[in-house]
């Protein structure tokens, strides 16, 4: 008979404790490595992704256009590849993180790549709960060694040209580690599906090309774990430019390539339009090869591709019954101008990646044509003549296509949008006389310079019958910023002079036109003392040298009656400070939108306008006029004009309806100011 252990209570309760105790650790550790499981994120297999490599094709050399910049949205992702700083448009993105897919994708200041239509074609032709992504490592010009780890250090220190060292150096001499090292990190949100190469032109003829890419093919495939069964390498073929491609003996290695690497795809480029140097695909060339890269992916992975919507910008074509503008220099077809007065401008810039014209302070981007040409089409502009400028970078140039005229302080390029009939009087006219423009240069005592004045002559003035007749004389001032052949080129002076005169609305007369010493940009902003001084220096060379000068040089009438001057916008400026400042040497004035500002009439120079009736006995004819619209609207002269008058000054007003400060409503002004004259 077996014994009975007497039941102890207190050793049943430490068992349980114990049992307890591994129960909770277990519970613990369980719960532990199940959050270690939680934290672990793993790849998502519908998020699709490639890598891109290559040489200038694949890094893109045409500028993205309007349509290329307008984000794919978040199924269509980008790592870069590099560090790329903020833009006046994107912030900054770093290298290694996930973006929308804005070009450009290589690093900054390339172009647009097969790789961004190639995305916008998977998005278009996969289910909606299907990302894509591609990181992209390419440089111009590379050899396929630079993409072989056991070749890259000699071909970086010995084989790289000078131009690739920069390149080269963004990816820490090593484009290949550079592009695994991204791709690892990819691997961990998404699954590699595929690899786009667009390379070749750098060996071209070489047979141990298509070994190579097998090469580097296999190197990715082992450093990255892929199975090459389900990872196919896209090879897209080079410009052929018509068979006149500068490669195109690339073309046939390219499309051999499958006889060596059988997962190797070839992306064709027949019909792919290029750029002016036949070695790199323009940006519709690029769309279309990216569109075919997609189009093969698509298909491998068993979808029916469909093509993206690429909007395109209208195309600028000038109408039919556009003409070529007066100012082109012959031999160009444009700037144009059509019967709305829209001005057209093309210019050829193929290595641009944006071109600007800036007329009538609006500036309009200009639009690529695919062929290296720019084109922009304006807004309806006034009639007259407009200076423009385009711009590159930033930087202001003169288009070659137009004649250049001095404005603006500088050089500029300028357009003339024509009036109908009622512009005849500054145009010149059949059978009407023409006198002429001469270049005369002077000493300058009061300087001790010479100085260059432009000098017309009425048609009568040479003829032989006149040889002893003399001539009153108009001294015809410009604005700020231009020089003394403004009036001749822009104004179109002496066509006005040559009506007026041949009509009988004007006295024939000598007209003087000096640089007046305003040509430089006035750097006093709205100091009254530097505006005051501003173009004074020429006032002691004009008393004392240069009438002096024109009266030895040409039959001049040289009394006060006969002597007048006028000027526009600060050329009006000049006019009040020298005539009213020597009351003893003229009897007309006139100004054009002069800029007169705060001016008391009671006090200004000497108070001449306090005196009426000497006034008005000495100055025979004060003129002024202006503008409408825009600054002329600003600058108070009929108000002026209407003080004046109330004060007991014969002063004359015209307005030129619907135009500015600018050269059609000057024309007008010293159109109508001639009939006042010597009479």
């Amino acid at each position: 008979m077996e014994q009975e252990l007497p039941f102890n209570f207190n050793n049943m309760k430490k068992v349980l404790s114990i049992i307890l105790m591994c129960v909770l650790a277990m519970t613990v550790s369980a719960q532990k490595n199940n959050a270690r499981k939680a934290a672990v994120k793993e790849p998502d297999p519908n998020f699709y992704i490639f890598l891109c490599f290559g040489q200038s094709n694949m890094e893109g050399a045409a500028r993205p256009e309007a349509q290329d910049l307008k984000s794919p949205g978040p199924r269509f992702l980008w790592m870069p590849a590099v560090d790329y700083p903020a833009t006046e448009t994107l912030p900054e993105r770093k290298m290694g993180e996930w973006y929308e897919a804005i070009p450009p994708l290589c690093r900054p200041n390339t172009g647009l790549t097969p790789a961004d239509w190639f995305g916008r074609t998977l998005v278009a032709s996969l289910p909606e709960n299907i990302k894509i992504g591609v990181i992209h490592v390419a440089i111009g010009g590379i050899d396929i060694k630079g993409f072989l780890p056991d070749s890259i250090d000699n071909y970086a220190k010995t084989k790289a040209p000078g131009w690739m060292k920069g390149m080269l150096a963004a990816y820490d001499n090593n484009p290949y580690k550079r592009l695994v090292t991204l791709a690892k990190k990819a691997q961990k949100d998404g699954v590699i599906k595929g690899i786009l190469m667009h390379q070749g032109e750098t060996n071209t003829g070489d047979p141990k090309w298509a070994g190579m890419v097998q090469q580097v093919y296999d190197n990715l495939c082992g450093d990255l774990q892929l199975k090459p069964e389900e990872v196919n390498l896209y090879a897209g073929n080079i410009v052929q430019a018509g068979g006149k491609g500068v490669c195109i003996g690339c073309k046939k290695q390219i499309d051999e390539l499958p006889q060596t690497l059988h997962t190797a795809q070839v992306i064709s480029s027949d019909d792919c339009t290029n750029g002016p140097d036949r070695l790199h695909f323009d940006a519709a060339g690029y769309r279309e090869l990216g569109c075919r890269y997609g189009e093969a992916v698509a298909r491998f992975l068993g979808y029916e591709p469909k093509r993206p919507y690429i909007e395109m910008p209208k195309r600028i074509e000038a109408p039919a019954d556009a003409f070529i503008a007066e100012t082109t220099v012959p031999g160009n077809e444009y700037p144009k101008v059509d019967k709305e007065g829209r001005a057209y401008f093309r210019i050829s810039a193929p290595e641009a990646r944006k071109v600007v014209v800036d007329i009538c302070n609006k500036k309009y981007d200009m639009q690529p044509d695919g062929k290296g040409n720019y084109m922009a089409v304006t807004d309806p502009l006034v009639p007259g003549f407009h200076y423009y400028f385009m711009n590159i970078g930033g930087v202001n140039f003169i288009d070659p296509a137009t004649e250049t005229f001095f404005g603006c302080n500088r050089e500029a390029g300028g357009i003339e949008i024509p009036e109908g009939s009622e512009g005849d009087y500054y145009r010149p006219q059949a059978g009407i006389p023409t006198g002429e423009v001469r270049s005369f240069y002077y000493y300058a005592e009061s300087t001790k310079e010479w100085r260059h004045a432009m000098v017309y002559t009425p048609a009568e003035y040479d003829l032989k019958k006149n040889a002893k007749k003399r001539y009153p004389v108009l001294y015809l001032q410009h604005g700020m910023g231009e020089d003394e052949t403004g009036w001749s080129k822009q104004g179109h002076m002496q066509h006005i002079m040559d009506n007026a005169i041949a009509s009988g609305k004007a006295v024939p007369m000598i007209v003087v036109m000096e640089s007046g010493d305003i040509k430089a940009p006035f750097q006093g902003g709205d100091n009254r003392q530097g505006m005051s001084t501003y173009g004074n220096s020429f006032y002691e060379v004009m008393i004392n040298d240069l009438i002096p000068t024109i009266d030895q040089k040409f039959r001049t009438l040289t009394d006060r009656e006969h002597r007048a001057m006028a000027g526009l916008s600060w050329g009006g400026h000049q006019t009040f400070d020298v005539v009213l400042t020597h009351l003893d040497k003229f009897s007309y004035m006139g100004t054009f939108s002069g800029a007169i500002f705060g001016l008391d009439l009671k006090t200004a120079y000497d108070g001449v306008f306090t005196h009426p009736e000497d006034f008005n006995r000495q100055i025979h004819c004060l003129f002024m006029m202006s503008g409408t619209e825009g600054m002329d609207k600003m600058f108070g002269t009929k108000k002026m004009v209407d003080d004046l008058n109330e004060m007991g000054i014969n002063a004359h007003y015209y307005e030129s309806t619907g135009t500015d400060h600018e050269w059609l409503t000057w024309r007008r002004g010293l159109n109508q100011f001639l009939p006042y004259l010597f009479k």
